[in-house]
């Protein structure tokens, strides 16, 4: 084994989202949300659950930070659920969910653990929904209010900020095949919503320069895997360039170059899908950040196909090693990643906000887990973040996707990704191999490879 020893004030975080964890769905005066709605219509969940409860960390908060120290990390990525703080999504606040946060953040800064927040992680006000969610231009405008009064409550505080997680999501899942929530099923939509969520993002960003202080950055996590060929014929090597910008450049381009891909836009025109956008819109996608969150877990393979009326590729799968949700072990994807974007994108801090692995874990007696793939899984893509930093990247910090496992959106329960098993019939929660293993990891500031 060789130790790699990352640079000094290298961040060792774990990462969660509200509606995921949180619980308490309406209580103190939290608003319903879009993930409430959906996942409180019938046969929209795998195994017919939802997160009413999830893991109760609004009330064991202090509970699971008391896990975190004991992990010896020193981040903290989560979210803060908009309809706790504004339930109909402007207007009047909520000061019980406003205090919930306060309350959150300086327990994290008392054990030295940085928060880093996210503002929108999916979990949208229904009642902005009712008046046409992200696909009503005003949602964006609404959206920088919202993120300019948490600026401004406790953007002292926080020092981490991230405007949105995985916008590709959001969009397409959420508005063109309807798996997750709204659950709506027009293509056409999901294109505009991509275009409101990046506009969203530009205008939290100019409120950012205007309020927080100095000392405090910005950002946006965007899903980003590699897009690669099943083959090196020229049309195979095509169909995976047009899903790359699909996934990938749709949200780099006009964040990094102030346009959006013109292969892209050549599909979209010709198929009466492109959105609506307006003059000076790409100056507001494009307004300077100070680092670039990725969420990473696998890569894709394509093959050309006319099976596919958009963009002429399907997806094909090769033997391999695959987690619980399906998704190919590629370690080498993650470097492949951050070097790319270094090399064609922006040369700004990186910070791996999502990197982890669901696997059927089973539980000893004592109620511990030795999730020997998972542990494994995240050696491997640490290797590959050091190879990274050695090649120069400004890698920042590795977050783990999750703290603890939670309600994975449409699959229920039945995804576990957490470093600390939860019992969801007592809310006990254990740690598995994997979490001290990463508490050794954190504490060393190195890895064995």
């Amino acid at each position: 084994m060789v130790l790699l020893q990352f640079p000094a004030g290298f961040l060792w975080g774990t990462a969660t989202s509200a509606y995921q964890i949180e619980g308490a769905w309406n209580e103190d005066g939290k608003g319903e949300s879009i993930w409430d709605r959906f996942a409180h219509t019938s046969g929209k969940i795998a195994d017919g659950s939802n997160g009413d409860v999830a893991c109760d960390h609004y009330h064991l908060w202090r509970e699971d930070v008391d896990y975190m120290a004991q992990l010896g990390v020193n981040a903290y990525r989560f979210s803060i659920s908009w309809p706790r703080i504004f339930p109909a999504g402007t207007g009047r606040l909520n000061q019980k969910g406003l205090d919930f946060y306060r309350r959150l953040v300086a327990a994290l800064r008392e054990r030295g653990i940085t928060p880093m927040a996210t503002l929108y992680h999916w979990d949208l006000p229904q009642a902005l929904q009712d008046k046409g969610g992200w696909g009503n231009r005003d949602t964006a405008g609404w959206f920088a209010e919202y993120a300019a009064f948490l600026f401004q409550r406790l953007g002292g505080e926080i020092p981490l900020w991230i405007t949105h997680n995985e916008p590709f999501v959001a969009a397409f899942l959420g508005h063109a095949t309807g798996e997750d929530a709204p659950g709506l099923r027009r293509p056409r939509l999901a294109v505009q919503v991509v275009h409101h969520l990046l506009l969203s993002h530009g205008l939290a960003v100019r409120a950012f320069r205007q309020i927080a202080p100095a000392s405090a950055k910005i950002g946006i996590a965007l899903f980003l895997w590699p897009q690669e060929p099943a083959t090196d014929r020229p049309r195979d090597m095509a169909a995976a360039r047009r899903m790359d910008g699909l996934v990938n450049r749709q949200f780099l381009d006009p964040l990094f170059k102030g346009r959006y891909p013109e292969d892209l836009w050549r599909t979209y025109r010709t198929r009466f899908l492109a959105p609506k956008v307006a003059s000076g819109d790409l100056e507001t996608t494009a307004e300077p950040v100070d680092f670039l969150g990725v969420n990473y877990y696998t890569r894709m393979i394509h093959r050309a196909s006319l099976l596919d009326p958009l963009l002429g590729a399907r997806e094909v799968k090769p033997p391999a090693k695959r987690t619980l949700m399906g998704w190919e072990v590629y370690p080498q994807g993650l470097y492949n990643m951050l070097v790319r974007l270094k090399r064609e994108y922006t040369d700004l801090p990186l910070y791996v906000t999502e990197n982890g692995a669901a696997f059927a874990d089973v539980a000893g007696p004592d109620g511990t887990v030795e999730d020997v793939d998972r542990l494994e899984y995240l050696r491997l893509h640490l290797g590959q973040a050091y190879r990274a930093i050695a090649d120069g990247v400004d890698l920042r910090g590795y977050f783990v996707w999750s703290l603890l496992d939670n309600f994975e959106w449409a699959h229920g329960y039945t995804k576990p990704f957490g470093l600390l098993r939860v019992d969801f019939a007592t809310q006990k929660r254990y740690f598995k191999a994997s979490a001290r293993w990463f508490a050794e990891v954190a504490r060393k500031n190195a890895v064995e490879v």
